[in-house]
């Protein structure tokens, strides 16, 4: 970056890191609090329009923390270029970045779509009742562990990537996801090996539960080959964890 400055890249340094790591750790605090549980169901019209609002919003604030990290990335380049230790940690970071989902990834996979059932409470057999009729939370989690667990190297749920620690959480019947807000059908890509994500999937008891609700109220399951294109990972890396209260 041109400066007309005469403090060394050393002094520059050391003043604009903080900065930067600041105005990041307020964008992390921000899109936390937008995402906090709460029930965003559309039963008006302002309501509607809030939930877009705070859609917007985050998509916004996910840009500007990918901004916020390749300027890091940039003024790290830039004043220790010479640094021995840095070129390591710099190296041993390159080497992470794929598997934390930081680097965009490409490769044969799986989608998986989940979606509501069509029909009445009146036309399920005996002893269904709504519930019966969506996809729930633990479905779609189900779905993400399987493919997980069968070696899945990246994953998108509907068009963000998410990483192993991504938290899926469902209100009524919507999604929330690193505070955007999504309806039916969802969508789960994988990228691995094809083969081994469907037995995955199949063996998998919470997908072979939900599936058996396809023919009984008639929800959505669809899973096939694809070949996939992931951006980088742009949510908050932060990891939060409750506390015993003193």
């Amino acid at each position: 970056m041109a400066s007309t400055s005469t403090s060394t890249p050393r002094n520059r340094w050391t003043y604009v890191v903080p900065v930067v790591a600041a105005a990041a750790g307020v964008l992390f605090g921000v899109s936390a609090g937008v995402s906090k549980g709460t029930d965003l169901r559309p039963g008006t019209t302002s309501l509607v329009g809030v939930v877009q609002d705070a859609n917007h919003k985050v998509r916004g604030q996910q840009s500007d923390v990918q901004r916020l990290r390749n300027e890091v990335q940039s003024l790290t380049n830039e004043n220790g270029p010479g640094s021995a230790e840095l070129k390591g940690l710099n190296g041993r970071a390159d080497a992470l970045a794929p598997g934390a989902g930081l680097t965009a990834a490409k490769g044969k996979g799986v989608k998986v779509t989940l979606n509501d059932s069509s029909r009445k409470v009146s036309e399920l057999p005996e002893g269904g009742n709504v519930d019966w009729l969506v996809v729930h939370q633990q479905d779609v989690q189900a779905v993400v562990n399987a493919l997980w667990q069968s070696g899945a190297t990246s994953m998108m749920l509907m068009d963000q990537r998410v990483i192993s620690t991504s938290a899926v959480r469902c209100v009524g019947n919507t999604l929330i996801l690193q505070g955007r807000v999504y309806s039916p059908p969802f969508t789960i890509t994988a990228i691995g090996n094809p083969a081994v994500l469907k037995k995955g999937l199949d063996n998998n008891e919470g997908v072979k539960q939900y599936r058996d609700y396809v023919d009984l109220a008639g929800v959505g399951y669809e899973a096939h080959q694809v070949n996939a294109t992931f951006p980088a990972y742009a949510g908050s890396l932060a990891m939060h964890h409750a506390q015993p209260k003193s």
